[in-house]
C-alpha cells in the first residue's frame, strides 16, 4: 500500500507536517512499514479540504485532528 501526502504550501499550512509525523508513528505502532510505503509529493490540486492524501489511487483529506480516524479506516481495514 502507498499513502502519498501531499507537501506543497496550502497543505503545510493545514498541517501536512503534523499529518506526516502521526501517520509515520502509527505505520510503526502498527508494523506495518513493510507494507505501507510513505511518500510525499507536491501539490494534487484539490487544497480546498484539508491536506491532500491518496492511499494507493484513493483521494482523502485528512487534518492533524482526523489523522487517526482516517489510518483505522482506509489503512488499518485493509490488512
Amino acid at each position: 500500500m502507498k499513502i502519498t501526502v501531499c507537501i506543497g504550501s496550502s497543505c503545510h499550512l493545514k498541517g501536512s507536517r503534523q499529518v506526516v509525523e502521526q501517520l509515520q508513528f502509527l505505520i510503526a505502532e502498527n508494523n506495518l512499514k513493510d507494507e505501507v510505503t510513505l511518500g510525499g509529493t507536491f501539490c494534487m490540486g484539490k487544497c480546498a479540504d484539508g491536506v491532500c492524501v491518496t492511499v494507493d489511487d484513493k483521494f482523502c483529506s485528512v487534518s492533524p485532528d482526523t489523522v487517526d480516524d482516517f489510518f483505522k479506516k482506509e489503512v488499518l481495514s485493509k490488512f
